[in-house]
């Protein structure tokens, strides 16, 4: 950032404030009614008065949190975003009834794969376009902005060379009768070459990010693929410590497996 403002001329500071905030997420179903009972005014948080993507000011232990609420996780909830000396009181706060402490994979892997989220510096990178990962808003903004000439390149293409889809292995028994839950970047091959996939500007299929979804009972996988793979009922491998296992495209593009709105996974 501040290179782009020193390449402009724009007079502008920018200050690391990376310990005066700290942030908490409450995620889940019964979010809403946890988070009701420690703050001051629990009719703010209804639906009606906090809507998704809304940001309001809320008080928990006596402490002003600014609210946002957002999900990473495919739950309804809340990012808290709170001074650091104040982070203490509002996790203990949240503690006291019976909020449970969980760790990253939740957040970052699992339940996120579950709901198509894409990761960045996982999913996201500079060799593939916001329409291959279909992240592309419907219209492109009239103001100029870094790399805006690429990007009505790319979406005036009849079609993309690749789409992020989403994978699920049909079968995940090891030689030795083992299940096997992987992890990391596998190569997505051709079942009857074995071949890793290629797309026509040379870029490689594998797995871009893969985890158990507890929700649906079967590993998830996100990987760019080839356009001429990329339909529904495709089957591929995948190699994971020198042993193959199949996979079946199961989306193309932002394609949720579990919709914790109906509390079921998708068919």
């Amino acid at each position: 950032m501040q290179r782009v403002a020193d390449d402009n001329g724009w007079d502008v500071t920018i200050a690391d404030v990376t310990e005066d905030y700290t942030t908490i997420g409450i995620w889940g179903p019964n979010a809403r009614e946890n988070l009701q009972k420690v703050v001051d005014d629990p009719d703010a948080l209804s639906v009606e008065n906090f809507p998704f993507a809304a940001i309001r000011e809320i008080t928990i232990a006596g402490k002003t949190v600014s609210a946002f609420r957002i999900s990473y996780v495919g739950e309804q909830g809340w990012e808290l975003h709170m001074r650091y000396e104040d982070g203490l009181a509002v996790w203990d706060a949240l503690r006291e009834i019976g909020v449970i402490a969980v760790g990253v994979e939740t957040y970052a892997n699992s339940r996120r794969l579950e709901k198509s989220l894409r990761l960045q510096n996982a999913d996201l990178h500079t060799q593939y376009n916001l329409f291959e990962a279909d992240l592309a808003r419907p219209k492109v903004k009239a103001a100029e902005f870094r790399g805006k000439e690429k990007h009505v390149a790319y979406r005036a293409r009849e079609a993309q060379p690749a789409m992020l889809c989403t994978l699920v292995m049909t079968d995940n028994i090891d030689k030795d009768g083992v299940a096997r839950f992987p992890v990391g970047n596998l190569p997505v091959m051709h079942p009857e070459t074995g071949e890793t996939l290629m797309d026509e500007l040379g870029r490689r299929s594998y797995t871009t990010s893969i985890a158990y979804g507890p929700s649906i009972g079967k590993n998830i996988a996100l990987a760019y693929l080839p356009k001429e793979y990329c339909e529904e009922g495709r089957k591929l491998e995948v190699s994971y410590f020198d042993e193959v296992y199949p996979v079946e495209v199961v989306g193309i593009g932002y394609a949720p497996l579990y919709d914790p709105e109906n509390l079921k996974p998708r068919s």
